[in-house]
Parts: C-alpha cells; sequence; structure tokens
C-alpha cells in the first residue's frame, strides 16, 4: 500500500490549491485520513481530518478555509485549501489508517511523502 500525495505549490496570497492523498494497491478499505503540515523549525500539526463517516475537524487557524473531502471510488482524499495565507507555508503530509483485508480487522497507518506549499506575500 502506498499514499501518494501531491498538488502542492507556489501560490500568491489570497489564492487556492488543492492537495490530493490517493492510496494505492491492495487493501480492504480506508479508515480516516489526516492531513498535516511542518514548517520549517516547527512540529508538525494536524491541519485537517476525514474518517470513514465523513466527520472532519479542522486546525483553528485553517477552519473556514480548508476544507478535506473523499472520493472512495478513486481512494483519494483531498484537501482544497482557499485564502491561503503566508503562515500556511509548510510542508503538507497525508496519512490514512488502512484496513488491508475483509478477513481481518487490524489496521495499519500509513504515511505519504510531503508535498511543499509556499504561500508569497
Amino acid at each position: 500500500v502506498q499514499l501518494q500525495a501531491s498538488g502542492g505549490g507556489l501560490v500568491q496570497a489570497g489564492g487556492t490549491l488543492r492537495l490530493s492523498c490517493a492510496a494505492s494497491g491492495i487493501f480492504f478499505s480506508i479508515n480516516a485520513v489526516g492531513w498535516y503540515r511542518q514548517a520549517p523549525g516547527k512540529q508538525r500539526e494536524l491541519v485537517a481530518h476525514i474518517t470513514s463517516s465523513n466527520s472532519t475537524k479542522f486546525l483553528d487557524s485553517v477552519k473556514g478555509r480548508f476544507t478535506i473531502s473523499r472520493d472512495n471510488a478513486n481512494n483519494t482524499v483531498y484537501l482544497q485549501m482557499n485564502n491561503l495565507k503566508p503562515e500556511d507555508t509548510a510542508v503538507y503530509y497525508c496519512n490514512a489508517i488502512i484496513r488491508r483485508q475483509r478477513e481481518f480487522t487490524n489496521t495499519f497507518l500509513y504515511w505519504g511523502q510531503g508535498t511543499l506549499v509556499t504561500v508569497s506575500s
């Protein structure tokens, strides 16, 4: 199982980006998915999270600007980022809790590689 994060780039303040986190490989289901970010010199923080029942939560500083959604048919979770601010600049990572087999309820945590988001003022 692999996670592929993509969609980062350079954008001006006030702009938008959509990040994608796509899961590939053989597995039974994707449970929760989270988007994290890490700015230089700072700890990684949870930005947004979505469960298998589409319950969501967000970091306070992105509420009202970011949305998270999932496309179960394509095993992809999106982070739509609107009204971006310079303080949103960071490497963004996704992770997913994945159930690999129908026969077993064990789940595993996977991380994607980071995608860099740079917001200029």
